[in-house]
C-alpha cells in the first residue's frame, strides 16, 4: 500500500474562537479539518468556563510547510491570550493527495 508522509495538525481551543481559527487554517492551506467536542484540565486548571461552552479539537492533515504556517499563525495570534494549544505529528496517509 503506498502512503504518503504529512503531518497531523491538533488544535484545542475554547469554542469561541474555534470558527475564527478554521478560518484561519483554510486560508493558509489547509484542504478539510475535523472538530470535536473536547474538556479536560491543563496548566490554566479546567478549562473552560461555565459561560464559554466546551473546547473544541481541531485536526487537520497538511504538508509539512503547511503545518509550520498554522503553527507560527496560532502562536502569533492566540497563544498570548487565548487558552488555546497545538501540536503537530509525522503521519502517513493512504490517497495522500487528497491532502495537498
Amino acid at each position: 500500500m503506498h502512503t504518503v508522509k504529512l503531518k497531523l495538525v491538533t488544535i484545542i481551543a475554547t469554542r469561541l474562537i474555534a470558527e475564527e481559527i478554521v478560518s484561519a487554517i483554510l486560508r493558509l492551506g489547509a484542504k478539510g479539518y475535523t472538530a470535536t467536542d473536547a474538556r479536560g484540565q491543563g496548566a490554566r486548571g479546567l478549562e473552560p468556563l461555565d459561560w464559554e461552552g466546551s473546547n473544541t479539537r481541531l485536526e487537520t492533515i497538511v504538508s509539512a510547510e503547511v503545518a509550520e504556517r498554522i503553527i507560527a499563525h496560532l502562536a502569533d495570534t492566540y497563544f498570548a491570550h487565548h487558552g488555546v494549544i497545538a501540536f503537530q505529528q509525522d503521519v502517513e496517509v493512504v490517497r495522500g493527495e487528497k491532502y495537498l
